[in-house]
């Protein structure tokens, strides 16, 4: 454990670049580790999860390498060996506590004719995975889970893998991106319908590495994407934009503590993943995107984000897609702004990490906020930018780098401060977050 109590802040002031988009680098390092030859990435997350991704692939027979540039960051280097190569991993592939890593790559491994066994830590280990289990058996993969189709797992890969039409019954981008993976090395034409838009990074990627995929949309207004099997994909160059995810944390941030004015620069803000700025511009944030360009087929911004009087709205659950990991931290916002603000279709949430519904509820109701829990997500009454009080004992983060952060931003705007009781989480995916909020805030306690 390493406890931590963020304590008030004053104005945060400055300019900031959060490490790269955690999805992309995801699957950057997977399709290169499929392509025949060398793709070089740079701003890669090295966060624990991405990592975890890395060593599954070196573990399959990839090459996974990383070169230090000195003051310009590091680049990555993948020699691939080819959709339908993937060699038997030697021993178990540890997954820590990345759900990204270990659903697609089930995806991966799922058409290739080979035996994986997957692991994870005791908060991966609690996820169900059966979501992506049941169209994986469908295209003739076979599993030995644990109870409730939990990890530890064993994947033995389809000899001849068979072609698939599935709808999403819920909408989840990972889900999609397993089956697309899957169809990589499945003869004929592999398709997703999802009802709901979920983020696209997987579909953005697979095109630009040469994969023969189409998206188009059906009369009921679904997404129809599909993907024809046994591929081969091109190396690419790829800069990773900033993780919209993680820049979600410093946008509240600077919202939220009076004074402040912070420039985020080259913030990925693909529509899919964009929804935290939309929902906060309807609070009455001032989020400004400066210099907005393409990069690798991505939408990119500078975002300079200044102190706002926030108020409560009802958030249209249809946007939940495009902003379900940022909610942990739209929460905080609500907790600060005028009025009420209702969230709803948030069941989701409830299989992250942990239960970031309820976990959320307790933290916030712990440190002064005016929370009611509902099914399927919060109602928070906000102080109306009064500073909550503060915690008396530790928050209980349950592992979860997005409970931990959201309420370190939480004690930024309190009057004793917010302790979180394990900081650890947090290089899960965000490993400079500490010291980005100290560069911001140099009157920030410790």
């Amino acid at each position: 454990m390493r406890p931590r109590r963020f304590l008030p802040a004053g104005p945060l002031k400055g300019r900031i670049r959060v490490p790269g988009d955690k999805s992309i680098s995801h699957r950057s390092i997977m399709l290169g580790a499929l392509a025949v030859g060398e793709t070089r990435v740079t701003g890669l997350l090295e966060g624990e999860d991405v990592l975890a991704t890395a060593a599954a692939m070196r573990a399959m027979g990839a090459s996974v390498k990383r070169l230090d540039k000195g003051n310009s960051g590091a680049e990555w280097v993948i020699n691939g060996v080819g959709v339908g190569a993937l060699l038997q991993p030697e021993a178990p592939l540890d997954m820590g506590n990345s759900g990204t890593s270990t659903r697609l790559l089930m995806g991966l491994v799922a058409s290739h004719p080979i035996t994986a066994t997957f692991t994870g830590d005791g908060s991966l280990s609690k996820r169900p995975m059966g979501r992506v289990i049941d169209p994986l058996t469908t295209m003739g993969a076979s599993f030995e889970a644990s109870a409730g189709g939990r990890l530890p797992l064993i994947l033995k890969g389809a000899d001849t893998p068979v072609p698939i039409t599935y709808r999403l019954p819920v909408a989840s981008a990972q889900v999609k991106s397993a089956i697309l993976l899957a169809g990589l090395n499945t003869p004929g034409i592999t398709t997703v319908i999802e009802p709901v838009p979920t983020r696209d990074h997987s579909e953005r990627m697979l095109r630009g590495f040469g994969a023969d995929i189409t998206v188009e949309t059906d009369a009921d207004g679904a997404r129809v994407i599909s993907i024809r099997g046994e591929a081969e994909l091109r190396p690419q160059t790829i800069e990773v934009p900033g993780d919209p995810s993680s820049a979600a944390f410093f946008i509240v941030a600077a919202l939220v503590v009076p004074g402040s004015e912070v420039l985020i620069e080259n913030v990925g803000l693909n529509p899919t993943r964009a929804g935290i700025i939309e929902v906060l511009r309807l609070m009455g944030g001032s989020i400004e995107e400066v210099s907005p360009r393409e990069v690798g087929g991505e939408p990119v911004a500078d975002l300079l984000v200044r102190h706002s009087a926030l108020r409560g709205i009802a958030v249209d659950p249809a946007i939940v897609p495009s902003m379900v990991d940022e909610f942990p931290a739209l929460f905080v916002a609500a907790s600060l702004a005028e009025g009420v603000t209702t969230t709803s279709g948030l069941e989701e949430l409830r299989v992250k990490e942990s239960d970031r519904i309820s976990v959320m509820a307790t933290a916030l109701a712990a440190a002064g906020a005016r929370v009611e829990e509902r099914e399927d997500g919060l109602v928070i009454t906000g102080t109306g930018g009064e500073p909550l009080v503060g915690t008396n004992g530790a928050i209980a983060t349950h592992l979860d780098h997005r409970i931990a952060m959201s309420m370190a931003i939480a004690g930024l705007v309190s009057r004793t401060g917010v302790e979180v009781d394990d900081t650890r989480p947090i290089a899960t995916s965000f490993p400079v977050f500490e010291s980005m909020l100290a560069q911001l805030a140099t009157d920030l306690a410790a």
